[in-house]
């Protein structure tokens, strides 16, 4: 068992929670209180109503999200908004979100992770938002086709594949979420990154990757953003004796 302030403050440290930049609606930090006592500790994603569900039939003390509540900016609690509410406040659910400071953390973010699940080593960063780089860059030498399947098998994911650059991938930039973004492959080139993998991006971000003959590896939001989460859930287990569960709720996007 461990005293919710004393792991919210161990999180806030840990994760550098008031550090790292952000968009001002992540809100990152302790979103809800709940009961003080934390034994159970479930992860998800998202914030939603099939989390929040889930968290109150496990009997999870605490709901860890990377996507939280405050999204939508200022609203009222009706709708499903209430609903996504209402289990937490009634069974003394805690939620904490962490955004970007999830993304870029060197252990368990979630860009980290998910180049060690590709069996590739990061270098260096890149891909600034307010003086943070948020990606990393992974040097190495291995096919195209080899580094389409290993995402596809580690994420059980479909990957859209743009193949515009070199057959061989040698310099990997890995940003998940939606950071198939013009300035992000514009960087990205500069940089000399031959292959960019991140989980969606705009219609335009083809012409992007085909003028700039890179590589873009779409492998989802939702999938490329899984790791995180569920590797701070098992931290907080090897550090504190916490259950942790994962919540696994596909978007397919």
């Amino acid at each position: 068992m461990v005293r919710l302030p004393d792991l919210v403050g161990y999180l806030d440290e840990y994760l550098a929670i008031h550090e790292i930049p952000d968009y001002p609606n992540a809100f990152n930090g302790l979103q809800v209180e709940g009961k003080e006592a934390i034994h159970r500790v479930m992860t998800a994603v998202d914030v939603s109503v099939a989390s929040v569900t889930a968290a109150a039939e496990w009997g999870a003390d605490l709901l860890i999200v990377h996507h939280g509540l405050f999204w939508g900016g200022l609203q009222p609690v009706v709708g499903r908004f209430r609903r996504r509410l209402q289990p937490l406040l009634c069974e003394g659910i805690s939620l904490y979100s962490a955004h970007l400071p999830l993304d870029v953390h060197p252990e368990v973010g979630n860009n980290v992770q998910l180049a060690h699940t590709l069996g590739l080593s990061p270098s260096e960063r890149f891909g600034d938002y307010q003086g943070t780089p948020i990606g990393v860059l992974c040097q190495t030498e291995i096919s195209l086709q080899e580094l389409v399947s290993r995402l596809e098998a580690g994420l059980q994911t479909q990957v859209k594949a743009l193949c515009f650059g070199s057959t061989v991938a040698r310099r990997v930039g890995i940003m998940t979420g939606a950071a198939g973004q013009t300035r992000t492959l514009t960087e990205a080139h500069r940089l000399g990154i031959d292959t960019l993998i991140t989980g969606e991006g705009a219609h335009h971000t083809y012409l992007d990757a085909e003028e700039l003959g890179i590589n873009l590896l779409y492998a989802g939001h939702y999938a490329t953003e899984t790791l995180g989460v569920h590797a701070l859930g098992e931290h907080l287990q090897r550090m504190f004796g916490l259950e942790h569960c994962f919540f696994d709720h596909p978007t397919g996007l």
